[in-house]
């Protein structure tokens, strides 16, 4: 994939250019797995207004099965039958997390409460760093003892929404496998795709059709501690400002937030944003940044690769956020996510259309890779990938399996609905 030349700052910037959009003029599932599990749907909520938690992680204690809740709180979560006993870690930032026995459950229905983290702060502070900046280069510095440091092949669920205003016009959904790399390599994470389906609604797009490249890799590259050069160079962290905020409470752990924003007096987009880090061991265990469009024309040159000529495409808002999680002392990643909203103002009408694309990826399953092995070049998805050229159908409601996924919102399967029956209506006249 050709990089774009922009400026000298343009290597800090080589993560972001995976998000392009590409625009053009103009619509393999596997077979069924057996079944081997049990499925658990709920949601998970705020214990006092039972306001839903978005992105809150369940894990299925002494074991790598995991999923986190979707944009309505809501969750599917699915353990091997044989999984009798034990019990589902329930965890959100800023709160208190909770143990509940597998007998907790049902299979549809449950509702898990999770009270506010309240922390207590000591009068001094003898190990605070000196500055924020100090934590964070302390962050970095130490991740290659508080990460994975061997190879691990994770499995993980991948889900790409694009929207016209509030309406979803196309999704895709892939579980693919992550051959992560050791946090202190240098050698990029590969993808290989498993299983994959797609759906469209080509004719609420005005003939315009909007395609993410990069896939997976949208979400992967959003890892800051595998790749912390992407959001913090050594050149690009002297254009923030860094400073502390409010601590918190995650896991009964100590939190330090730290604010971060570039510098005044610098034009090229940058970030603004939340570190997360653990105040024992300074360990990054969540982010949540968005790219501050301080100007919209160099914004849109880092984003849009194709557009039509009698027209203007620039992005309105990028976001990311990145969870990481823990096992046996160390952290990986773990969940993370890309937002983003772009606006087309065409010459001649007097209306403009927006649209926004959301890429999420969540670890379910990952095992040590001992032997390092890894797909050969040929088996690799490709970091110019478009996943709605890749997947096709919808015609399966068994398609996934045992895989754990994200569970979709009720907004995207109405629209999955409307689109099979529009299908099944064309077919019609065809037949």
């Amino acid at each position: 994939m050709k990089m774009c030349k922009m400026n000298v700052r343009s290597k800090k910037n080589q993560w972001m250019l995976l998000l392009l959009l590409s625009m053009v003029f103009g619509p393999v599932a596997g077979q069924d797995d057996p079944i081997n599990f049990r499925a658990l749907k709920g949601e998970v909520v705020d214990s006092r207004s039972n306001e839903p938690l978005v992105f809150a992680t369940l894990l299925l204690e002494g074991s790598n099965i995991s999923t986190v809740t979707n944009t309505e709180g809501e969750f599917l979560l699915k353990i091997p039958s044989d999984a009798q006993t034990g019990n589902i870690i329930v965890s959100f930032l800023g709160y208190k997390s909770r143990s509940l026995p597998l007998e907790w459950f049902q299979e549809k229905n449950n509702r898990v409460k999770l009270d506010v983290g309240i922390t207590q702060l000591a009068e001094v502070d003898v190990s605070a760093p000196k500055s924020a900046l100090a934590l964070v280069k302390i962050m970095i510095a130490k991740r290659g003892e508080n990460y994975f440091k061997d190879a691990t092949t994770m499995t993980a669920f991948y889900r790409e929404t694009i929207k016209k205003r509030r309406r979803n016009v196309s999704l895709s959904e892939a579980v693919v496998t992550i051959y992560k790399t050791p946090y202190v390599s240098s050698r990029r994470d590969a993808v290989s795709l498993y299983k994959a389906r797609k759906s469209t609604d080509y004719s609420k797009l005005d003939t315009l059709a909007l395609k993410l490249q990069g896939g997976p890799y949208n979400a992967l590259y959003v890892d800051i501690m595998k790749y912390p050069d992407n959001l913090f160079s050594s050149e690009s962290i002297k254009d923030y400002n860094f400073s502390f905020d409010r601590a918190t409470n995650i896991n009964d752990k100590r939190v330090y937030v730290v604010n971060f924003e570039q510098k005044p007096g610098i034009m090229e987009p940058l970030y603004r944003g939340k570190l997360y880090i653990d105040a024992e061991k300074k360990i990054l265990t969540s982010a949540i940044f968005s790219l501050k469009i301080t100007n919209k024309e160099l914004a849109a040159r880092l984003f849009v690769r194709k557009k039509p000529r009698h027209a203007k495409v620039y992005p309105t808002e990028v976001a990311y956020r990145v969870d990481y999680r823990e096992k046996d002392g160390r952290w990986y990643y773990g969940y993370s996510n890309a937002i983003m909203e772009f606006k087309v103002n065409w010459n001649k009408k007097l209306f403009n259309s927006v649209y926004s694309m959301t890429s999420e990826m969540a670890i379910t399953d990952w095992e040590k890779n001992v032997s390092g092995e890894v797909p050969k070049p040929k088996d690799r998805m490709k970091t110019s990938i478009i996943m709605s050229d890749e997947a096709v159908g919808f015609s399966d409601p068994d398609f996934w399996g045992e895989y754990n996924i994200i569970e979709p919102e009720k907004s995207i399967e109405s629209a999955i609905r409307k689109i099979q029956r529009q299908l099944k209506k064309e077919k019609g006249k065809t037949g």
